[in-house]
């Protein structure tokens, strides 16, 4: 398939917006978590919930929209999710109590399931083969700007204008993203399914998936490592603010920091996880990341440790995504990997949200050194599931998906 360099550069650039204002709404939470609290005289314990119901009905839209996407095209997708996301973030100027906080997060994490791998999806229907990569690096860069340029200035807002304001800039930038999506952002020319969409079909497809021992090891890993990085991420800054006395924007410097280590690391975890296997690269990663978390409190006398101590986690994270992405992606043929995927991406929002949940009660009831155990011990016995039963993609033998999986 022919494509103009131009209307491609339009493309990558509206994705590029669209994943850097939805991960920076996510990711600025924990930062301005002690804001939030103060402003509306929310208990610690309870403030892990913000994260746990954005990332459950995240998992639940992206769930029932896999399948659809399939069907009415990945255009009215990236509309629908870019569009709602937009209105939804805006409404968080309208929040005066915990609750409305809860319920348009709610709302945006519906949003959010909406987008869940939109992009990555249409890069794949849009872009032939030899394009696409090139095509996902810049688009996927968005994530690590967001870290490094859109969590200081949320801060930075959040710090003198109240919490709100991050989310009211995301809002501006997701509208004007849905904008050039109408624009420019055309229906790639691919079959869409014409079978009718019901929700046990779509069920169904799920449910054999979950049939296959290694669907199930790799999902458990995603669990895991998402409920590791919640309970360990969310109360961070609290416990920074609390024991140091670090000021919102400096914690914004942090999470830049982290970013750009991010950064550096991921292009070349990849090319290592060639050179050694991709289940060597993940298990040493959650090896390193159990030992720097469960130490954290020791180590980090000050706010210059963590300065070193989160750049280093945030290495040993990019170490573990992207061959553990390529790692699942092989599991499945093409005709079944964006079910997996979005599967995959479900099961790792309700990890993240159970971590929303446990975090509050754990920092409360005994400080933040019992976050830290728990996520040091979840993203341990990763390793020993990746060890012990997640298979290299060169080791299955079996036929990699069964014709039942496949919609005729």
């Amino acid at each position: 398939m022919e494509i103009k360099k131009t209307n491609s550069y339009l493309i990558i650039f509206a994705l590029w917006m669209l994943v850097f204002s939805a991960s920076s709404q996510i990711m600025i939470i924990a930062p301005i978590l002690p804001e939030i609290g103060e402003t509306l005289g929310t208990p610690k314990e309870l403030l892990g919930n913000l994260v746990t119901v954005y990332a459950i009905m995240v998992g639940i839209f992206a769930i029932i929209m896999g399948p659809f996407s399939d069907k009415i095209g990945r255009r009215k997708i990236l509309m629908l999710g870019t569009g709602s996301m937009a209105f939804f973030l805006f409404c968080h100027a309208f929040v005066t109590n915990f609750t409305t906080f809860l319920i348009v997060r709610a709302m945006a994490g519906m949003a959010g399931g909406v987008l869940s791998g939109s992009a990555v999806a249409y890069v794949g229907d849009y872009f032939p083969y030899e394009k696409r990569g090139w095509a996902n690096g810049w688009i996927m860069s968005g994530i690590a700007v967001g870290q490094i340029l859109g969590i200081p200035i949320g801060t930075f807002l959040a710090e003198n204008f109240g919490f709100k304001s991050p989310f009211i800039l995301f809002a501006g930038i997701m509208a004007l993203t849905f904008i050039l999506i109408f624009l420019k952002v055309p229906q790639p020319p691919v079959e869409l399914h014409t079978d009718k969409l019901t929700i046990s079909s779509s069920l169904r497809k799920y449910l054999d998936l979950l049939k296959r021992n290694d669907v199930r090891s790799v999902s458990l890993c995603y669990l895991l490592m998402f409920l590791s990085l919640s309970v360990f991420i969310i109360y961070l800054p609290t416990w920074l603010e609390e024991t140091f006395g670090i000021s919102l924007t400096t914690i914004g410097y942090l999470f830049a920091v982290g970013g750009i280590a991010n950064v550096v690391a991921g292009p070349s975890s990849g090319w290592i996880s060639d050179k050694i296997g991709r289940k060597n690269m993940i298990i040493t990663s959650c090896i390193g990341l159990s030992i720097l978390m469960y130490f954290t409190t020791t180590l980090v006398t000050g706010i210059s440790m963590a300065f070193f101590l989160f750049p280093a986690v945030m290495v040993l994270i990019a170490m573990r995504i992207s061959p553990f992405q390529a790692l699942s992606s092989e599991l499945v043929k093409s005709n079944n990997r964006g079910t997996l995927m979005s599967l995959l991406v479900a099961i790792g929002q309700v990890g993240y949200g159970l971590g929303g949940t446990v975090a509050g009660p754990l920092y409360t009831l005994t400080g933040y050194t019992s976050n830290t155990y728990f996520g040091a011990a979840a993203i341990l016995l990763t390793a020993v599931v990746v060890w012990k039963f997640v298979p290299e993609p060169e080791l299955v033998k079996k036929p990699l998906i069964d014709s039942s999986l496949i919609d005729t």
